[in-house]
């Protein structure tokens, strides 16, 4: 296929099944809404229903001798330098842990960045890897885990030779970024691949201000969410693959294993319209995003009381090698409130979301969607929130431990710890004990605790007082966290 990237198979396909007038006996039972119920199109319109059709015997036939799906990834890997990319529908949650089944297998080593978000561990779990932990560079004043250097990657592989390969996170939702072509040097010098989840790098390619991005530093997998900082739909994600340590197909058939069967078009054809649009104009756009973004955070510099983390409290020696400027990372503390109240104040007096929270942080994420009138009530309402911060409520303590204390130990794989036998105990009991379950402040998803690891009393006090706080733990199963679940018969 000769490479036009004014074109948009998926897209097209799409304007072709509507022009034609086709009448389906298939899948979705709606029948192109008309049998959707009139309140829900009302609601989303029935743009919605029109786009989603059955991918083959659908927009493509039932052979996919279109080849429709398969123009818009050699489109898409054309546009971001990689040698073939798959779409999935299934987010990068299912996209990473193709990647990890694809380089290791159960009972085998993977080296893993501990700063991993759980969509990582759900895939230790599913596939039975065990991982081999590679610390995250602790910044123990700002309470941040920034990606583990190549040097800590050097280490755990001669520490464990017989690891399959090495999966890094970069950048993290907080926008810390690492030395990539380093790691995969690192990597590359053992014959075993780089697997980089960059979620939260779809721009990264489109702009040379821009951190390096994962296939230019040579990574042999890269998994990421357009629909993070793209323009992509939701649970739309791309992985790609370069080099000759992991065989397309091989990734392709592991993605099957986990993805459904019944893909979105329309979360295709969000994909297929960001590559479009990028490789089209991408540098245009992510220059004036940029420029937005550098205006909108001296603005909030300037507000009394908050601070927008730039590349000097994030990059320097045990610290990130790179920045990326547009997660917009406000610290809070001088306000005297907590992130959580942060967050819970904008939307509750200003019908504003803010993305990530955690104790002392909120995220204001800034993408090529925004323009000077959405950033300008970002301002305004943080000029509100600063007012109104001496009226709220004393801000509740986090008892952040420090990183000696942060790190729990893996005393059994995690999949045996997830599937063995179980039980719940009270809190104040389970220190010491094995944990049997994940259990992860979110945003942004990195878990605190793991299946296998074994529990101590500052992670258990952190958790706590942190969800006295505001913290939101969506995957414990006691969700107050007055019980914890452990393995069964560990007792110390």
């Amino acid at each position: 296929m000769s490479v036009d990237h004014t074109r948009a198979p998926l897209l097209e396909a799409l304007t072709d099944y509507r022009r034609k007038g086709r009448l389906s006996f298939t899948p979705p039972g709606h029948k192109q809404a008309r049998g959707a119920d009139p309140a829900v199109r009302q609601v989303l319109g029935d743009a919605v229903f029109l786009g989603d059709l059955l991918a083959s015997g659908g927009l493509d036939d039932r052979l996919t001798r279109g080849q429709v799906l398969e123009n818009a990834e050699r489109l898409m890997a054309d546009a971001v330098h990689a040698e073939h990319t798959f779409f999935t529908t299934c987010g990068s949650s299912l996209s990473v842990k193709a990647a990890m089944l694809s380089v290791a297998g159960p009972h085998e080593k993977l080296l893993v960045g501990r700063d991993a978000h759980k969509s990582v561990v759900s895939g230790l779990i599913i596939s039975g890897i065990e991982p081999v932990w590679v610390e995250p560079r602790w910044d123990a004043r700002r309470h941040l885990a920034h990606p583990p250097s190549a040097e800590e990657y050097e280490a755990a592989f001669r520490a464990h030779p017989d690891a399959k390969g090495a999966l890094i996170t970069s950048p993290t939702p907080y926008g810390a970024c690492a030395d990539l072509r380093s790691v995969a040097e690192v990597c590359h010098r053992r014959s075993v691949p780089l697997i980089v989840d960059e979620a939260w790098g779809a721009h990264l390619p489109f702009h040379p201000d821009l951190p390096s991005w994962a296939m230019d530093a040579g990574a042999d997998i890269c998994v990421t969410s357009i629909h993070k900082m793209g323009s992509g739909l939701e649970q739309g994600s791309v992985f790609h693959v370069q080099g000759d340590l992991v065989p397309p197909q091989l990734l392709k058939n592991r993605a099957d294993l986990l993805g459904t069967t019944s893909p979105s078009v329309l979360i295709f054809a969000g994909l297929d319209g960001w590559r479009r649009q990028m490789a089209l104009r991408g540098r245009e756009i992510m220059g004036g995003t940029l420029a937005l973004a550098a205006e909108v955070r001296a603005a909030i510099e300037e507000i009394d009381g908050l601070h927008v983390s730039d590349r000097a409290d994030f990059c320097g020696p045990g610290l990130a090698d790179d920045f990326d400027p547009l997660p917009g990372v406000i610290d809070v503390t001088g306000l005297g409130i907590t992130g959580f109240q942060a967050a819970d104040w904008l939307r509750e007096e200003r019908r504003l979301d803010a993305h990530l929270t955690d104790h002392r942080r909120i995220g204001a994420q800034i993408t090529h969607g925004d323009d000077r009138e959405t950033t300008g009530e970002l301002l305004a309402a943080l000029k509100d929130l600063a007012r109104a911060a001496p009226d709220l409520p004393p801000a509740p303590r986090v008892d952040v431990p420090p990183p000696s204390e942060l790190r729990l130990e893996q005393a059994m794989l995690p999949r045996d710890a997830f599937f063995g036998p179980a039980e719940d105990v009270p809190v104040d009991e389970a220190a010491g004990r094995i944990a049997a379950e994940m259990v992860t402040p979110y945003p942004p998803g990195i878990p605190a605790v793991l299946p296998g690891e074994r529990l101590n009393e500052p992670v258990l006090r952190y958790l706590r007082t942190g969800l006295a706080a505001g913290m939101h733990l969506p995957d414990p199963g006691d969700p107050e966290l007055e019980t914890v679940r452990v393995v069964a018969g560990d007792a110390q």
